[in-house]
């Protein structure tokens, strides 16, 4: 089969894995011991080789995605789990463990190495305690400064009250601060909040900018605003019913996606199967979520750019509310579906069915003229393209090194999609394409959103015809699910879906009871969100706020 032959049928071209001995033999006396994950080889090291170990994966052996880095306290010792895959092949995975003693958790930085995991490591320190050596900032991300304690440490007392001060601010009126510019002249300087409550940060985002002149010249995104500890309460939820709700609240524009990593995670670790109808029901709700999601992303982004209310953003909010119309049908809500369950979905199509497949269908038929209209107002306004063209650069290797994935890593040209590289649910039954631009700016994030709703029609309608089919005597929606599911203890697992913002990731370390002992939550936003400094660093104010709606960013989900 040809590349093209395999992308139209969703799949990708097999690609030699690397064995866990040869991997073992590539390391050496570098690895100390061994874990047991489900997903994929676990290697202990020390600390303090850190870099030289994931120096070795990333450049021998080419697991160049630093997926996610899950942090945790035992009784005896804090550890750290770097999850590694390859862009190439997201099955070929391997994790390094890096256990520090309880006395004194201080790991080396992985920075150096993968430059996302600064903000991860930053988390780590932040919510668990594990402090990084040659870390180039350490300090909180999600709590402020002055957080007494760690909140996913063990010891965390959490009816202990937080006096929390507040620090004085850089005085906006005081003299311009200078930093040392190119050949040692200095340049006048200036500090410049954007947010945290601005029309332009799409949330609770504050954005501390130093101009040079109009040119930006370093960006600081400060986060943590609607931090909520979500981690922490799946923790204290059961498996079976009290985790995949919470998830709705995280991306709340495109939510049913993550609904799916979370049970993706759960019936890994539990070795729960489900049904292949139930697959086929998952697959048609989660591409009308990706819908949700691009529609509000391309209104938004037209409002950013160019100040398009009554046309563009009232387009994107009409289509969506057909969509919305169509889930509420599906799940009975609007926003919260909580549709998934454990093993399969809650409930089948709704009554008369004749009903909702004609309901589908007529939204899927008026759509591709509905797009052409979103490409002549959006795509095709020269406004648009003059601040979004060549602006916003990220190139392919730099979005790699942050972690990037989703629309935002496959506009630089990244061909990754979990949907067809990781295979779940009933994608590789079914004709789609994955849609990649090479122009690595904010157009073209636009573009493959827009290219990806075409596709998640494509997706939905196929379904459509096949659950229209299915022998109504095979219609099960649910496997033979316990009703209480304690699974052994220290069963690990990382499993990750595609999300429409990107790679949503879900690490959970089981202790035999029915709550997780660990629950890490990986976002893309979190990751995309560390990769606009990068693009906006030398561009002008009004660019780097076109570049932070390209990135279809939900604080929800970057705080979680």
């Amino acid at each position: 089969m040809s590349l093209e032959e395999s992308e139209s049928q969703g799949t990708t071209p097999a690609v030699e894995q690397t064995s866990e001995e040869e991997l073992a033999d590539l390391l050496g006396d570098l690895v100390v011991d061994r874990d047991d994950h489900k997903n994929a080889p676990a290697f202990v090291v020390r600390p303090d080789t850190v870099r030289d170990v994931l120096s070795t994966l990333k450049e021998e052996a080419g697991f160049d995605h630093l997926s996610c880095l899950s942090a945790q306290e035992y009784d005896d010792r804090y550890e750290s789990i770097y999850h590694l895959k390859k862009y190439a092949d997201p099955t070929d995975e391997v994790s390094v463990v890096v256990p520090t003693p309880t006395e004194r958790p201080v790991s080396q930085s992985a920075e150096p190495v993968f430059r996302t995991a600064d903000w991860h490591e930053r988390e780590a320190y932040d919510l668990v305690g594990i402090e990084y050596e040659g870390h180039p900032d350490l300090r909180r991300i999600l709590l402020p400064e002055t957080w007494q304690g760690h909140p996913l440490s063990l010891d965390y007392d959490q009816d202990r009250p937080q006096i929390v001060t507040l620090r004085e601010n850089t005085n906006p009126l005081q003299e311009d601060r200078r930093i040392p510019g190119e050949d040692d002249q200095d340049t006048d300087t200036m500090l410049l909040n954007i947010g945290p409550h601005h029309p332009a940060t799409h949330g609770v985002l504050h954005l501390n900018c130093i101009l040079d002149g109009e040119q930006v010249a370093h960006v600081d995104p400060d986060i943590g605003y609607l931090h909520r500890c979500e981690e922490q309460m799946c923790q204290q939820g059961t498996y079976r019913y009290q985790i995949i709700p919470y998830s709705d609240r995280w991306d709340y524009t495109a939510n049913i996606p993550n609904e799916w990593a979370v049970a993706r995670a759960i019936e890994d670790l539990a070795d729960l199967d489900v049904p292949e109808y139930a697959d086929v029901l998952r697959t048609m709700s989660v591409e009308l979520g990706r819908m949700l999601g691009h529609f509000l992303a391309v209104g938004t982004f037209a409002l950013d750019v160019y100040g398009d209310f009554t046309a563009i953003f009232m387009y994107a909010v009409r289509d969506r509310e057909k969509v919305q119309n169509i889930m509420e049908d599906l799940t009975g809500q609007r926003m919260m579906f909580y549709y998934f369950r454990l093993g399969g979905v809650v409930w089948d199509l709704p009554e008369p069915r004749e009903e909702f497949f004609e309901k589908v269908r007529d939204f899927l038929e008026e759509l591709p003229p509905t797009l052409e209209e979103y490409h002549d107002l959006i795509t095709g306004n020269e406004i648009l393209q003059s601040r979004t063209v060549g602006t916003g650069v990220l190139p392919p290797e730099v979005a790699k090194s942050y972690g990037v994935t989703g629309p935002v890593a496959r506009a630089s040209g990244i061909d990754y999609d979990l949907r067809r590289d990781d295979p779940y649910g009933y994608y590789p039954e079914l004709d789609w394409n994955v849609c990649v631009e090479d122009g690595c700016d904010n157009y073209s994030r636009l573009l493959v959103r827009l290219r990806e709703v075409e596709e998640s029609a494509k997706i939905v309608g196929q379904c459509i015809d096949i659950l229209e089919d299915w022998p109504e005597d095979e219609r099960d929606i649910q496997s033979n699910v316990p009703r209480t599911l304690r699974p052994d203890d220290d069963t690990e697992t990382y499993k990750a879906v595609e999300a429409a913002k990107g790679e949503m990731g879900i690490y959970i370390r089981a202790d035999g009871t029915d709550s997780p002992a660990r629950f890490k939550i990986r976002s893309p936003c979190f990751n995309n969100l560390h990769s606009l400094p990068e693009m906006s660093n030398g561009e002008y104010v009004p660019d780097l706020i076109a570049s932070l709606g390209s990135l279809d960013i939900v604080l929800g989900s970057v705080d979680r």
